[in-house]
């Protein structure tokens, strides 16, 4: 096999950033699996260069030159970045591959514009695509293990990668690392629930913390395990082996399940700093967040008092829910969050509109099925610019209304002060404060503002959100010229839009609809 110029690029952004919280921890958000795809390659005997794009770099310039092959990893928000980068090199020359989330959901449209789309990625599927390394149009060919893989490389075997990227962090430095794959839980929407839990290796998390506590006097390591501590006892019997107490400061996503009073206090001994347990739902999930069948108030009561407990040994807490699932209605889900912020004034609240992410999940073939699914270019597919699945139980305007207010109140001066309060003049209190004034917060209230002045002031803008029309409003195509920039020339014209009902084509099921007229027009072609 001839040595191949690799470069990796590891899209953290879509465009270009100017956001205070993203100038502040875009750099930590850096996927981890792009570092290992380089480690695997540079293992073959490859020259790799890895580029992170945090939106705050001229991706232009930071191109490596006269690429053999590039790799770019995205989430579904950056794949028409992505696609343009691709034409882009393989003008100059290099085979492109697409890896990551936007692969697993979408690769069918992924195909059309990169020369392989990977799924499950282990070293054997890397190894193909080197000793390949062929041109594939007009379809690129799909690759995928049959498992996520046994191991991955740890800190140490990707340091290099690491370091290039936390140079990147003007103030806090987060380590990327996980401890497992997959997840035990069945939630509807998540991208994760169908693989099964898979714990890594303890011997290479105790490695990882040795070779860190070399590297800082006090690092900062976040767990990217879709629900850290599912094997608790062990987890921490590994952190507590080799690191001192409170030498390094964690993060990590965990559920309610799991953060139990004696866990959390241990966890606490141990240097967690920060949790983000998901909430979600006020009337389902029970067995996540350990509320078993307690729903509405009642879940809310046990939720906010499990929430202050957590708050008690853990200064960083942020509360994940998801607005639009079916099962809410009217005003009582708002409301219900309303008063769990007021009872939980210390957490940060982060809203996600219910998101179809393709194939990422079982339930998207039932949206898919009744029609459900609206056609918006993937770069609004971030969770909180646009919600591609028609509501179940609220009209367009009632619903961004109810977004809106809850929003504003979670943001508002009160709430901003009682939050501030709880978590006083420390690093959680002041990323408390940038978040709610910055592009999570006062950003998306003025989002959300002109998305609902569209409605009532633009006819071709409600029509595109009731499904009577497929054209895209220019409101979103201006949007996503201005933030492709320079990109945009490189952008297929066709690759604007997808079919939103891709994934049920796949899967064969268009043939059970009795008639194609029961479809909305995005599923019909027309």
């Amino acid at each position: 096999m001839r040595r191949l110029r690799i470069g990796i690029i590891d899209l953290v952004s879509n465009s270009a950033n100017p956001g205070l919280w993203a100038r502040v921890m875009n750099a930590n958000f850096a996927s981890i699996m792009p570092q290992v795809v380089g480690g695997w390659c540079e293992a073959q005997g490859h020259d790799v260069t890895l580029v992170c794009y945090t939106g705050f770099e001229n991706l232009l310039e930071e191109l490596p030159p006269e690429l053999d092959l590039a790799f770019i990893g995205a989430f579904t928000e950056a794949a028409q970045l992505s696609y343009a980068l691709s034409k882009l090199l393989q003008s100059r020359g290099a085979i492109t591959v697409l890896g990551g989330p936007h692969a697993r959901c979408y690769p069918q449209d992924a195909q059309r514009y990169f020369d392989y789309v990977l799924g499950f990625t282990d070293q054997a599927v890397i190894r193909d695509v080197l000793q390949d390394c062929s041109r594939h149009r007009p379809s690129g060919m799909y690759l995928s293990a049959k498992t996520q893989p046994a191991s991955l490389p740890g800190v140490h075997e990707r340091w290099k990668f690491i370091e290039a990227t936390l140079r990147k962090a003007p103030l806090i430095k987060i380590v990327p690392m996980i401890g497992s794959l997959g997840c035990p839980y069945s939630c509807s929407f998540c991208i994760d629930a169908a693989v099964p839990y898979q714990q890594l290796s303890f011997d290479l998390m105790k490695e990882d913390l040795r070779f860190l506590l070399t590297k800082f006097r006090r690092p900062h390591l976040g767990w990217h395990d879709p629900n850290f501590g599912m094997r608790f006892d062990d987890c921490m019997d590994a952190i507590e082996e080799v690191v001192p107490p409170n030498r390094i400061d964690f993060i990590a996503e965990s559920s309610l399940s799991v953060l139990s009073e004696a866990h959390v206090q241990r966890m606490q001994k141990n240097g967690f700093k920060a949790l983000l347990p998901g909430i979600e739902s006020w009337f389902d999930l029970g067995g996540k967040s350990k509320t078993g069948s307690a729903t509405g108030l009642d879940k809310v009561r046990k939720v906010s008092e499990q929430i202050n407990m957590i708050q008690r040994y853990v200064p960083y807490v942020q509360t994940n829910f998801v607005m639009g699932l079916d099962n809410d209605a009217g005003p009582e889900p708002f409301e219900l969050t309303k008063r769990f912020l007021d009872m939980s004034p210390g957490a940060f609240p982060a809203f996600s509109l219910l998101t179809s992410f393709g194939q990422a999940a079982q339930q998207n073939l039932d949206y898919q099925r009744v029609g459900r699914i609206l056609p918006f270019p993937f770069h609004f597919l971030n969770n909180s610019r646009a919600i591609n699945v028609r509501v179940k139980s609220y009209p367009w305007t009632e619903f961004y209304d109810r977004v809106i207010d809850l929003t504003q109140f979670a943001c508002s001066n009160r709430m901003i002060a009682k939050r501030f309060k709880v978590n006083g003049v420390s690093t959680s209190g002041w990323l408390n404060l940038i978040r709610a004034v910055s592009s999570e917060g006062y950003g998306r209230i003025k989002y959300y503002s002109l998305i609902r002045q569209q409605l009532d002031s633009d006819p071709q803008f409600r029509a595109y959100f009731e499904q009577q029309t497929t054209d895209l409003p220019s409101f979103y195509s201006d949007m996503l010229r201005k933030d492709l920039g320079p990109f945009w020339e490189w952008l297929p014209k066709e690759a604007v839009n997808h079919d939103p009902y891709a994934y049920l084509r796949a899967e064969s099921e268009l043939s059970r609809v009795d008639s194609p007229a029961e479809l909305p027009l995005a599923a019909t072609g027309t």
